[in-house]
């Protein structure tokens, strides 16, 4: 039987693919949501729903799975646009900000987000909160000979900065661009993440951090009612 969290992803998932149309580039997110989403995407393509569709994967990951289902691939590189993005997030504030970089693919998927005419999130209700970094930690990819000095000026900034360990292997966490990252805790959560966006990427050895400000037009909330897996829609105001 399948639990309740991943029917809320199905359901997420689901809805997040009944946007995309005939002939459209997409950017393909990363993560346990965005997995589903690519899975759903491959079956309507089999199938015959939809057509002539090119995605621009954000992971390694991502890639892989998209390949296996016979979805046509392009480099960032290699398009003029992007029609819509569809990604999970591991944080979403009332005001749309996120936190994303659980699976520490958030360089790569910034930059398909920000290329993106429409960026959808989806995500489970688990993942919407008041306020970010207070219940997930902030990742920072960062150059591997620089790391310990980000460390510090992250403490200058009031964060608490630990390098991520990997699981199943020795040592750190390598990503994609084989960079390293820094788990942050900032004092009391993070209050201005656009400002706090700024001054990390300010940071000399930083590439990038999980802040993604301004960034999203639609989050899809897949949420449990009456024992039945369903999506709210909330739309970011102009």
């Amino acid at each position: 039987m399948v639990d309740l969290q991943t029917q809320m992803k199905q359901a997420v998932a689901a809805a997040a693919v009944e946007q995309i149309k005939d002939g459209m580039v997409l950017g393909l997110g990363s993560g346990s949501t965005a997995a589903l989403m690519i899975q759903a995407l491959g079956d309507k393509l089999a199938s015959g729903e939809l057509r002539d569709i090119v995605g621009v994967t954000t992971s390694f990951q991502g890639e892989v799975m998209a390949a296996e289902l016979g979805i046509p691939l392009r480099n960032l590189t290699a398009v003029d646009r992007i029609d819509l993005a569809i990604d999970g997030a591991d944080e979403v504030d009332p005001s749309f900000q996120l936190i994303k970089g659980g699976g520490a693919c958030h360089v790569q998927e910034k930059l398909v987000a920000s290329r993106a005419d429409r960026f959808v999130v989806v995500v489970d209700s688990t993942k919407i909160v008041d306020r970010l970094n207070l219940g997930f930690l902030l990742p920072v990819e960062v150059l591997p000979g620089a790391w310990r000095q980000v460390q510090g000026r992250l403490a200058e900034l009031g964060g608490i900065a630990d390098l991520r360990m990997a699981h199943c292997k020795a040592g750190p966490v390598v990503t994609d661009q084989g960079n390293l990252v820094l788990d942050v805790s900032m004092a009391g959560g993070i209050g201005d993440p656009e400002d706090l966006e700024c001054r990390i990427n300010n940071l000399p050895g930083v590439l990038e951090n999980g802040l993604f400000v301004n960034l999203t037009d639609e989050v899809l909330v897949g949420e449990i009612s009456d024992g039945v897996a369903g999506v709210r829609r909330l739309q970011r105001r102009e």
